[in-house]
């Protein structure tokens, strides 16, 4: 075991070693050695074990998927989960399906990434001014987690928000699940109530309050709104745009 992973195997254990992480590099390690949630654990390494017909020759991840970006980034983008065949399967978040291969072209096209492919964790992509991170760190089945699991793996999500808090300025929130992820992560990193009622979730939402970073809702950047145009290349650029000028980018 390297410098920094802590084998997690209960939500307790998740607490603890989530909220001991002193870098983004220990949050990381420990974040792919957790074994908390028993039905993620076991859908995971079901999946990489009999794994999809056009990847059975590659070794798949098939653990927690850790965040991506630099530990000073002034925009943050919350997703749901990784994907089975996706993050579950290179290890890094999404890298490697059809919804990375949106998301990461228009951070190429916003300067916000280094080249607009994200096919493996070791082709060279960079990002700039950003950090991606999911709600859920492990690929759950037909893409819902639940409650209990949400709940479980949400320390590791108030950790990493406690560790670039000082640069985060915008968060990106990737369809319903991150938006409602965001308000107990806000509560618990930054000591902010959420609005009451809550603010509902929509492309292209703001919600601006003092002392936290600005929340901006988008689509989520999986093909069931991509293939059927309900998010559109434009639509991301101009979320991005806004991003880059929230947090003062632009």
């Amino acid at each position: 075991m390297s410098l920094g992973e802590l084998i997690t195997r209960t939500p307790a254990g998740v607490v603890q070693n989530a909220a001991s992480a002193a870098s983004l590099g220990v949050l990381d390690a420990r974040i792919a050695d957790c074994f908390a949630c028993p039905r993620l654990v076991a859908w995971r390494e079901d999946v990489a074990r009999v794994k999809r017909a056009s990847f059975r020759d590659e070794e798949y991840w098939g653990r927690p998927v850790p965040g991506m970006g630099p530990a000073d980034a002034e925009i943050g983008i919350l997703g749901l989960a990784p994907a089975a065949h996706g993050g579950n399967r290179t290890g890094r978040v999404f890298t490697g399906d059809r919804s990375g291969d949106v998301l990461f072209a228009a951070l190429y096209r916003a300067g916000l990434a280094n080249q607009p492919i994200s096919v493996s964790a070791d082709d060279g992509l960079e990002l700039e001014h950003t950090r991606i991170f999911a709600s859920v760190r492990c690929a759950p089945p037909d893409n819902k987690p639940t409650p209990e699991e949400r709940d479980t793996c949400a320390p590791w999500v108030h950790q990493e928000l406690r560790l670039i808090r000082p640069t985060l300025r915008v968060v990106v929130a990737l369809g319903a699940f991150a938006w409602a992820s965001w308000w107990p992560a806000m509560s618990a990193v930054y000591g902010t109530k959420a609005p009451v009622p809550r603010p509902k979730f929509g492309h292209g939402a703001l919600v601006r309050q003092p002392g936290v970073p600005d929340l901006l809702g988008c689509f989520h950047v999986s093909q069931q709104n991509t293939f059927t145009g309900r998010l559109t290349p434009a639509m991301l650029d101009d979320v991005f745009s806004r991003a880059k000028s929230l947090a003062g980018l632009a």
